[in-house]
């Protein structure tokens, strides 16, 4: 690779071309390198492709055959969310670097990209803060009536109906909160709730807990003990065989009676029509729910019309530190592998 080389950045209105752009001047060494952009309008206008079964990637913007000529002449390229596929490749003779601004490079074929010997490296962990703040918040909101008082003062109403007991939420420090998945998001949860004075179960069969953790009181357990002993359950897996539906129905009703579930992971991991039935029948409580199955929702599904749910279009992980830190790991990145040095976050 020239050591100056021909950088593509394909970007859009969360994560902006400029970003990249400012990181990488600042950051590699040598002669600026050439940097070209495109900026797709998403979020605003375009929408994303969750699945597609004539495409081996998923969750993108756009088509394979929409990018190719900006492609063309490309020595590294980075990206969001446009399709990365092998006939990607073939029209990008001189790439070697594949940069991806997201936890997983869902949208690049990866068999071909290492067929080809290029490196792709991602940002695991960037939204990470950004989302188990919007998480604990979203649990405040659900508990504490904030959406539903915010609409009735809206309305004119002044709903004091909120502070009759039968109607008002626990405090924080009441709950039980049993986190599924312990990574990233998962630990930062745990933290942030640890001030509250939460009980904090952990559920992740990858990850066993530090001394500091323990010390701290947070336990680690099954699944199913996590769901029989707390008030709140919280979900952060990855999406995987073994995670897809993991809170079925029958773990939902195995919950405690008055409970709670927030979900900002991916829909997939959660029995949505199962959870309407929970929440319309009392069972549980409530639910803070910022992702669907599908995504987006219908907008006539009865789960989006219960009065004990709070609701967000998946926005968790928007955060202006999120994408300023995508750009700042990802230059970072380059600029090891043009020095001849192994990445801090290559994907295999």
């Amino acid at each position: 690779m020239s050591k100056t080389p021909t950088i593509g950045i394909i970007g859009d209105g969360f994560m902006q071309p400029a970003f990249f752009a400012e990181a990488l001047r600042a950051t590699l060494a040598g002669p600026a390198p050439e940097i070209r952009t495109m900026e797709l309008d998403w979020p605003l206008r375009l929408k994303s492709t969750k699945v597609d079964p004539t495409l081996p990637v998923g969750e993108f913007v756009g088509r394979p055959e929409d990018y190719f000529d900006f492609l063309a002449d490309l020595d590294i390229l980075i990206t969001h969310l446009a399709p990365i596929t092998a006939r990607s490749l073939e029209h990008a003779p001189r790439l070697k670097t594949i940069a991806v601004s997201r936890g997983g490079p869902v949208n690049i074929e990866m068999a071909a990209a290492r067929a080809r010997g290029i490196a792709v490296v991602n940002t695991p962990g960037r939204n990470a803060s950004a989302v188990a703040e919007f998480t604990v918040a979203s649990l405040l909101a659900e508990t504490r009536n904030l959406i539903r008082g915010h609409q009735t003062v809206a309305r004119g109403e002044f709903g004091r109906s909120f502070y009759h007991y039968d109607h008002t939420g626990p405090e924080l420090c009441e709950l039980t909160v049993g986190i599924v998945g312990y990574g990233d998001i998962g630990t930062r949860v745990a933290r942030l709730l640890r001030p509250f004075g939460c009980a904090i179960l952990i559920y992740d069969p990858f990850k066993d807990l530090t001394p500091e953790e323990q010390a701290a009181g947070f336990e680690k357990c099954g699944l199913d003990a996590l769901i029989a002993r707390a008030d709140v359950v919280t979900l952060h897996p990855r999406v995987t065989p073994e995670t897809k539906g993991m809170m079925s129905r029958d773990r939902i009703m195995a919950m405690k009676p008055g409970g709670y579930i927030v979900n900002t992971t991916r829909g997939q991991v959660l029995d949505y029509p199962a959870l309407y039935d929970a929440l319309r029948s009392g069972h549980l409580k409530g639910a803070a729910l910022d992702t669907f199955d599908p995504e987006p929702p219908p907008a006539d599904w009865p789960l989006l019309k219960l009065p004990n749910v709070t609701l967000s279009p998946h926005i968790a992980g928007a955060s202006r530190y999120s994408a300023l830190k995508a750009a700042r790991m990802i230059a970072e990145d380059i600029a090891l592998i043009q020095s001849g040095q192994p990445p801090l976050h290559p994907c295999k």
